[in-house]
C-alpha cells in the first residue's frame, strides 16, 4: 500500500522507486477537501499521522516538506520524519521531491518555511551519529529514535529528490 502526502489534485507518481512505476493501493492525504483525498488531514501541527504503524510500503511527498515545519525547528523536523518512519513497513521507502537549496524557489515561494537538503538527511541515519564529537555534527538522538538509510538523492536544476529506506528496528546507539 502507498501513501501520497499533500496529494493536491495530482495522482502522478513523480519519484518512481523500486520495481514499480505505478501505485499500489494508493491512499491520498491532503488538507484541502476540494481535491477529494481519501483522508483530509492538515500536516501542519497535526502530529501524528492518522495511520497505524507499519502500514505503508511507500510514502511520497512532492513539494510538501518545505511547507511544514520551520528552518531550525529541529523538534518538528525529527517528529515529522519519525512519524513517517512509524507508518512505513520495515524497509519501506519515503520518496520526496522539493526545491533544491539553491533554487530561487526554495525561499521565493511565500509558503516555504524550510529547505530539506542532502546535508539534512545525514541526521536521519543513526549510524551517522558516530561523527558526534569528531565533527561539528549535533547530537539529536535525545529527540530522534527513528532510522533511515538514504538510498537516493539527486538535484536536477531547481528540484531535489530523495528516497529514504526505513530501518527497523532502529540502529540507535547511545552516545
Amino acid at each position: 500500500m502507498d501513501l501520497l502526502l499533500g496529494a493536491g489534485a495530482s495522482r502522478v507518481k513523480q519519484v518512481p522507486w523500486g520495481h514499480r512505476d505505478g501505485w499500489s493501493d494508493l491512499v491520498t492525504l491532503d488538507f484541502n477537501s476540494d481535491h477529494k483525498p481519501d483522508v483530509v488531514f492538515d500536516l501542519v501541527g497535526s502530529d501524528p499521522l492518522p495511520f497505524d504503524a507499519d502500514t505503508f510500503d511507500e510514502v511520497h511527498a512532492y513539494h510538501v516538506m518545505e511547507h511544514i515545519g520551520a528552518q531550525g525547528d529541529f523538534r518538528t523536523f525529527f517528529r515529522q520524519f519519525s512519524d513517517i518512519w512509524r507508518i512505513l513497513k520495515p524497509r519501506g521507502h519515503f520518496c520526496a521531491l522539493g526545491p533544491a537549496w539553491n533554487s530561487r524557489w526554495a525561499w521565493g515561494d511565500p509558503g516555504h518555511t524550510r529547505v530539506i537538503s542532502r546535508e539534512s538527511l545525514i541526521f536521519l541515519s543513526q549510524p551517522e551519529y558516530a561523527q558526534v564529537g569528531q565533527t561539528p555534527m549535533a547530537d539529536y538522538r535525545f529527540v530522534y529514535k527513528a532510522d533511515f538509510d538514504v538510498v537516493y538523492d539527486h538535484t536536477n536544476g531547481d528540484h531535489f529528490a530523495f528516497v529514504l529506506e526505513a530501518i527497523k528496528p532502529s540502529r540507535i546507539v547511545r552516545g
